[in-house]
């Protein structure tokens, strides 16, 4: 089984997000389990979503402590060391970020991918919501998924010009992430 955490603030998509990569991960023939855990509901607030996807039966109902993949959709949420977390050996990192993440280091973080999904966003949907874009950067980073079935997820949540927008951000995020192998 694989577990993805993801972290970001109200109002940037975390939980749209988690539910576009459980329907692609299903589009996949994959078991699939996507939750939020939030506090204050109100824009601005910290945000956690999780995903576990495997090709058996998922069983497990409590959160994810043990992640095989982190996505920070805000990087101040790096700040916390409660983000980092458990993280397995050889976890993936996700960061919105408009530049590499040069001399970062975590303990069991082996691929560290950046994306400006800020700007992306803004471009492509004039609002800074995420969750598009950083989807596509996770499915090009680790291929744990198909652009093709992460299309089939956002064409769960948007329709007509929404829906073009948010697959070219996801597009983008999919084709611009920056991708490097860490050596600890």
């Amino acid at each position: 089984m694989k577990e993805i955490r993801l972290h970001g603030l109200g109002g940037q998509g975390a939980v749209i997000a988690s539910d576009i990569l459980a329907i692609a991960f299903a589009e996949e023939g994959k078991e699939v389990a996507a939750f939020p855990a939030f506090g204050a509901e109100r824009r601005g607030s910290p945000v956690a979503a999780y995903v576990r996807f495997d090709d058996k039966p998922i069983r497990e109902k409590c959160l994810i402590y043990t992640p095989d993949c982190l996505m920070i959709l805000d990087a101040s949420q790096m700040e916390a060391n409660s983000t980092f977390a458990g993280a397995k050996p050889d976890c993936a990192l996700i960061v919105n970020s408009p530049a590499p993440l040069n001399g970062f280091s975590r303990p069991n973080i082996n691929l560290i991918a950046t994306i400006d999904a800020t700007g992306i966003s803004r471009q492509e949907l004039g609002r800074p919501i995420v969750n598009t874009c950083i989807t596509g950067a996770f499915a090009g980073a680790t291929r744990w998924v198909s652009f093709e079935s992460l299309v089939v997820g956002l064409k769960e949540f948007f329709k007509g010009a929404i829906l073009e927008k948010n697959t070219r951000a996801a597009q983008r995020g999919f084709n611009e992430v920056t991708v490097t192998k860490v050596d600890h």
